[in-house]
């Protein structure tokens, strides 16, 4: 699809023009009540507040990969090659979790073990979810929900298994699409997805052009914000776990969430850092390839399994570039999660460490969200973010706090390694970062 795409770049780029941005991607970058320019060095600020961290669980994971797989995983300049990290893009490492838990044994349960062993079924796990919101003072999903949403993967018929939560006629009418497994990884999904039919539903009293989220990011980040609160504390509320693990597991507890919240990160900024210099033309058709690999040294330290070339056209594999989605609001989603997460968990008064809360049955919590979930688009971003946490910049500090543990620990076991890799900008940390390669 690489001769269709460059097509699809000079076609989007005349609409884009004709409605007086410069290119497609400055049309995107024009969403966040800034300028394309300040958005830009927004996202890059946000990275920095947490590159140090990622740097971290990138060393470990290394050591960890070349303990497992010897010179396989060993490479000169320092980057993990992308087909160890058990995901196709490497954009998320928590399928490769068993191979870096900590050795005394990781996080204490296995929650798709529990939804087994409780005998939970798929339409019982959305139940898990909607409990969730009822807890926090929002009302129960209407019927319709139950009779039309798409929980189960049909058998006659071919469907689109990316799970996406829908709002059908800005009323009532909201549904879940989604081919639900019973493991722990859907139980999340599930929260986030409605995380979206929660938001949607409160802000349909506003006029049709508010009806949406305060940005992109905020749309998925409600949902993951929720789904920060399913900590073994609320599983044995629920009855799912019979004793909560002691602090010792919570080691491995924050090390499988970093596995994926943590190495998303890079992965979520680089997928349109690609696009936006693609449709600039800063990047042309001839160095697509090149382009994005570079791109995938440059924030992830991640290096193709085999020698790309430029009749491969490795973008294409990933769903939001074959469709058009932009992707800044996924590591936005990621940053404002966290933040959102904190503030809630002040609002409910809980005490102690922050990956520990769960905002569960809380309706202090539930207000100060449904005050923000309200607004829908009605004000502009920073103003919603205000209303949630009283902070009017975005602010990755929530994720650092929340993983402080791991980070400590993660550095104690890097002793005597040489963290990052060759590619990797340097000198961060004191001088301003240029965005071009």
């Amino acid at each position: 699809m690489k001769d269709k795409y460059a097509r699809f770049v000079q076609l989007s780029n005349k609409g884009a023009e004709e409605l007086g941005f410069k290119d497609t991607g400055a049309m995107w970058r024009s969403g966040y009540d800034m300028s394309p320019e300040q958005f830009s060095a927004e996202v890059e600020r946000l990275w920095r507040q947490v590159e140090p961290f990622y740097v971290s669980l990138h060393t470990y994971v290394r050591k960890q990969l070349i303990k497992k797989y010897g010179k396989v995983a060993e490479r000169s300049d320092g980057m993990i090659p992308a087909h160890l990290l058990g995901n196709m893009w490497a954009q998320e490492w928590g399928n490769i979790y068993p191979l870096v838990a900590p050795a005394n044994g990781g996080q204490g349960y296995d929650l798709t073990q529990l939804l087994k062993d409780h005998k939970v079924n798929e339409l019982g796990m959305v139940h898990y979810g909607e409990n969730f919101f009822k807890s926090l003072g929002f009302a129960e999903l209407p019927p319709t929900f139950w009779e039309r949403s798409l929980f189960l993967k049909p058998q006659d018929r071919d469907v689109i298994c990316h799970a996406s939560a829908w709002d059908i006629d800005s009323k009532d009418d909201l549904r879940l699409k989604m081919c639900i497994e019973v493991k722990d990884e859907d139980f999340v999904t599930i929260h986030h997805e409605l995380g979206h039919n929660f938001y949607q539903r409160a802000y349909k009293d506003q006029p049709p052009l508010f009806q949406d989220s305060a940005n992109d990011g905020f749309h998925e980040a409600v949902g993951d914000t929720i789904a920060l609160s399913v900590t073994p504390e609320y599983l044995k509320e629920v009855g799912l776990l019979a004793d909560v693990p002691p602090e010792s597991a919570d080691i491995g507890y924050l090390l499988k969430q970093a596995m994926d919240k943590i190495a998303f990160l890079p992965f979520g900024l680089m997928i349109d850092k690609w696009r936006w210099e693609v449709f600039s033309g800063e990047v042309t058709p001839a160095q697509y390839n090149k382009a994005w690999w570079d791109l995938k040294e440059k924030y992830q330290g991640v290096a193709p399994p085999v020698d790309r070339s430029e009749a491969d056209f490795d973008p294409g594999a990933k769903y939001h570039i074959a469709s058009n989605t932009p992707y800044a609001r996924y590591f936005l989603a990621r940053i404002l999660q966290f933040q959102f997460h904190r503030a809630l968990c002040q609002a409910a008064g809980i005490k102690g460490p922050l990956h520990r809360c769960s905002i569960y049955k809380n309706k202090a919590a539930g207000e100060r969200l449904n005050k923000m979930l309200n607004m829908g688009k009605s004000k502009p971003w920073p103003d919603a973010l205000e209303a949630i946490s009283g902070q009017r910049q975005m602010d990755a500090t929530a994720i650092l706090d929340y993983f402080a543990p791991l980070k400590k620990w993660l550095d104690e076991q890097n002793q005597g390694e040489k963290p990052g890799w060759h590619g990797m900008d340097t000198g961060a940390e004191t001088a301003p970062r240029h965005t071009s390669r």
